[in-house]
């Protein structure tokens, strides 16, 4: 079974290479995201989804690049990793971040223009812009609106040099996260 520990580990041992085609590395990308939400008022499920939702890309065997015409379909790879130790406050936004992205191109005018070369691409091999039912049958969804906050965050936490937090810090506010799952497990 996934524990703190054994995620804190795969981030150390292979989130130090970039982060697709960004000028930022995996980690720094997570701890980026972190602390924008963390910044944002977000509760500690989120915080630690913002911060694990492309552990899929840790997972895969090769992760999307932008010379690549391969979906890693990392939204989904990840999960279940992670299942077991956290519940859908957690999943269900790494789960909807990529449908978020498609969901954004489709009701924000602009968004498209605003996304990094290397997000663009990987954006037409998950599908492109949503079409209008997709986009009414995502905004039902319990977590939508998590998931697009998440969105936002991967979006900005792609600049080099950006101070962040560290794993330590991190650790911490995944066993809260985790935490969570436990007693709604217990409760239930």
């Amino acid at each position: 079974m996934t524990t703190v520990g054994s995620i804190i580990e795969l981030y150390e041992l292979k989130a130090a290479d970039r982060y697709g085609s960004e000028q930022v590395t995996q980690l720094e990308h997570a701890l980026q995201c972190a602390r924008l939400a963390s910044a944002a008022g977000a509760g500690v499920e989120l915080a630690a989804a913002a911060f694990l939702h492309d552990v899929g890309h840790l997972v895969v065997e090769r992760p999307h690049m932008i010379d690549s015409e391969i979906d890693d379909l990392h939204q989904f790879v990840g999960l279940p990793f992670l299942r077991g130790l956290f519940g859908a406050g957690v999943l269900e936004p790494i789960r909807l971040h990529v449908e978020a992205k498609r969901y954004l191109c489709r009701a924000e005018d602009g968004y498209w223009e605003r996304l990094s070369p290397a997000s663009q691409h990987s954006l037409e091999l998950q599908g492109g812009q949503m079409s209008g039912a997709d986009a009414g049958a995502f905004l039902r969804h319990r977590f939508a609106q998590d998931a697009v906050r998440l969105r936002r965050w991967d979006d900005q936490a792609k600049v080099p040099g950006c101070r962040t937090g560290n794993l330590k810090h991190i650790s911490a506010l995944l066993e809260s996260a985790a935490g969570c799952h436990k007693t709604a497990m217990v409760g239930a």
